[in-house]
């Protein structure tokens, strides 16, 4: 990695908690040359706008979640120790990153007012609904899940589930919707299980 690609990729790292934290809106060139320590020419000769940083800080923030919770994903047989997998580490281990879950933030954040963002999260959420699919499906063609599972529908209840019960979770300040959400998707399971 060459030394721009080096001050690069750590202007992505130093931004992408304050992007998290405040918002595309909430987060000014400025606080991100504070965090870097760099002017507002250095910052902008790797970028070409605010807006192209806040996209590169996603990604960054989603790749740093994903690895989190499904790194270790091959190593695990079955489609429904997979899925529990799944649901087990979103319950068991919070976003690394200062605001939270980059997912939630910035669907919210970008919902009406940064195509581009709103894009990048449009995105992330149709491979996570893929990869989830792609795990039904093989259950189902396993002998795992019943045949009469949709896989499409399955894989956006367990989502929205445990998005909606981060949520709830950060506004409650504890973690009781999400164990009730892990508690309620095992039965869900149970329910699609042969």
């Amino acid at each position: 990695m060459t030394k721009g690609e080096e001050t690069r990729q750590r202007i992505v790292e130093l931004a992408a908690p304050l992007f998290n934290q405040r918002g595309y809106a909430g987060c000014s060139i400025a606080d991100i040359m504070e965090a870097t320590g760099l002017e507002k020419g250095g910052i902008y000769r790797y970028f070409e706008s605010k807006e192209d940083l806040a996209a590169e800080a996603f990604k960054f923030s989603l790749a740093v979640v994903r690895k989190l919770r499904t790194d270790d994903l091959d190593s695990i047989s079955g489609s429904v120790e997979k899925l529990r997998h799944i649901m087990d580490r979103f319950v068991s281990e919070p976003s690394p990153l200062k605001g939270g879950c980059p997912l939630m933030n910035t669907a919210i954040d970008a919902d009406d007012g940064n195509a581009a963002l709103r894009d990048l999260v449009q995105q992330a959420f149709t491979d996570w609904r893929r990869r989830i699919a792609a795990i039904v499906r093989q259950g189902i063609r396993d002998g795992e899940i019943s045949t009469s599972s949709d896989p499409a529908e399955l894989a956006d209840t367990i989502i929205a589930s445990l998005e909606g019960a981060l949520m709830l979770t950060r506004l409650d300040g504890n973690k009781r919707a999400l164990k009730h959400v892990r508690h309620s998707m095992e039965l869900l399971l149970a329910a699609f299980t042969t």
